[in-house]
Formats: structure tokens, C-alpha cells, sequence
């Protein structure tokens, strides 16, 4: 291993519609903004982890199929996180469960974009 630092992480993801997902993003799931860019929103997810936003016209199509990213926030409060964005209107693809095969509790909803999320807890 080399000793180059890494102190921070971002993932970017792609919208049509940066209003809706700024929407989405501060007022449904309540991240931060820690930067805006103009086309491009970044939230603060975690004391070193970010979520970036950019508006950009060849961006995917909103498809509740999607399946090539999952978005992953983990906190010990799974299902008091279930139970806040299904206040705020939020539909889950899946409610929280045990998943066996990787030890974690779990559940699962959609950005406006189709993006899958999922909020989960190790078990072990």
C-alpha cells in the first residue's frame, strides 16, 4: 500500500433536471449543500463522503429498472429512517429487511432520476 492520502470522496450523478433532484436531495432526504457549482450541486453525506448533482442533457432517462448504481447511505437507524421518508411521500421498492448473504439490515427507494438508494446497517 502507498502512502498517498485520500481525505475525501465524491460520486457524481447525472440529472436531466437538477431543480427536481436539488429538491429531492435537500428537502425529502435532507443532505447539505456544500457546494454549488451552477450545474452542478455537491451534498455533504458523511464527515468525508459527498454527493454530487450535475445537470447535463445526455443524462439518463428516470427508469425505475435501473440497476447499474446503487447509492448506499449507512447508519445504525434504518428504520427510523424508513419511517421519516415515508412522511416526506418517499415510496419504497423495498421496506427493511435482513439480508442474509451480506449481514446487513437494509431497505431501498429511488432518487427522480430511477437511481437506486439504499439505506442500510452492518450486522456484524
Amino acid at each position: 500500500m502507498n502512502n498517498l492520502k485520500i481525505t475525501e470522496q465524491i460520486t457524481f450523478l447525472y440529472t436531466r433536471d437538477l431543480d427536481e433532484s436539488a429538491r429531492f436531495y435537500e428537502q425529502v432526504i435532507g443532505l447539505s449543500l456544500w457546494r454549488d457549482q451552477g450545474a452542478c450541486r455537491i451534498y455533504h453525506v458523511s464527515s468525508s463522503g459527498y454527493l454530487g448533482i450535475c445537470q447535463r442533457a445526455d443524462a439518463p432517462v428516470p427508469d425505475p429498472t435501473r440497476r447499474d448504481l446503487i447509492f448506499t447511505l449507512v447508519t445504525p437507524e434504518v428504520d427510523a429512517w424508513y419511517d421519516y421518508l415515508k412522511t416526506r411521500g418517499v415510496n419504497f421498492e423495498k421496506a427493511p429487511a435482513v439480508n442474509l448473504q451480506y449481514n446487513i439490515y437494509h431497505c431501498f427507494l429511488r432518487d427522480p432520476d430511477g437511481y437506486l438508494i439504499e439505506i442500510q446497517t452492518f450486522l456484524d
